[in-house]
């Protein structure tokens, strides 16, 4: 209670705050004028359809490819050192490059090349470059799944007559995915947000369409609509991350005590 209470108080005061200063009516008739906010709502939420497409199909890709890397990075033995290294090469790289960057190189820069059989449409080039990214981020949370697994789980596997991909698939795999399921949302939740990144190829999702509605009121109030739009759907999925965490915090406890 005290710390609700306290909560309370703080942001009443930082309200109070920020209302008191002196440019508050020019930000308040700037970002939240109300009429506009009505008027621009149905467009740009239209275009919110566009940057949900974006995420679905990114995801599709990026959770079967993410887990392949990271069973490619698990390869144990000299033999697989190559296919290690390609592995950590494309993970350190594409986790090193801005997003953003990597989508205006592959928007921009593979139709400029001129070849027939390559695709030209940014939303195509949009959905590349988002799942070449997150294949990386998401491969990591496989990987850290894939060494929780204690090494014995695949030893008794081993044990029974099972080969070392029978393991991986039957006994090592489902731990590992059960484990990471939390952050996996939460990477889920990055990939919404950075959808709104391909509006610099030209594709008309949520932020280009309140782009297009500020260069024509010259107001900014569309693009609360359009983080009104990312908040609705980011909220959810943050609090049943949250409540994914606490249940398996709860079974381990549990566990612990059994």
């Amino acid at each position: 209670m005290i710390a609700t209470v306290s909560t309370i108080l703080f942001v009443a005061l930082l309200v109070v705050g920020i209302t008191r200063t002196p440019g508050w009516e020019e930000f308040r008739g700037y970002f939240f004028d109300w009429s506009l906010y009505r008027d621009a709502f149905p467009e740009v939420s239209s275009a919110f359809w566009t940057n949900v497409k974006l995420f679905l199909l990114a995801e599709a890709f990026i959770l079967p490819a993410a887990l392949l890397l990271a069973v490619l990075r698990s390869l144990p033995g000299p033999v697989f050192f190559p296919v290690r290294a390609l592995a950590t090469v494309y993970a350190d790289l594409f986790r090193g490059i801005p997003t953003i960057l990597v989508v205006l190189m592959l928007g921009f820069g593979m139709p400029a090349l001129g070849v027939d059989w390559v695709p030209i449409s940014p939303f195509f080039w949009a959905v590349v470059a988002l799942v070449l990214v997150y294949t990386a981020y998401v491969s990591e949370v496989y990987r850290a799944g894939i060494e929780s697994v204690h090494p014995s789980q695949e030893a008794a596997a081993r044990s029974i007559g099972l080969t070392r991909g029978q393991a991986l698939r039957h006994v090592v795999l489902p731990q590992a995915v059960r484990r990471v399921i939390p952050p996996l949302l939460n990477d889920f939740i990055g990939l919404q947000k950075d959808t709104a990144l391909v509006a610099t190829l030209g594709v008309v999702e949520s932020f280009r369409q309140a782009q297009i509605e500020n260069a024509a009121t010259f107001n900014g109030t569309p693009f609360l609509v359009a983080a009104t739009l990312f908040v609705l759907i980011t909220i959810p999925l943050a609090r049943f991350t949250d409540w994914l965490i606490a249940r398996d915090r709860r079974s381990r406890q549990a566990g612990r005590l059994a």
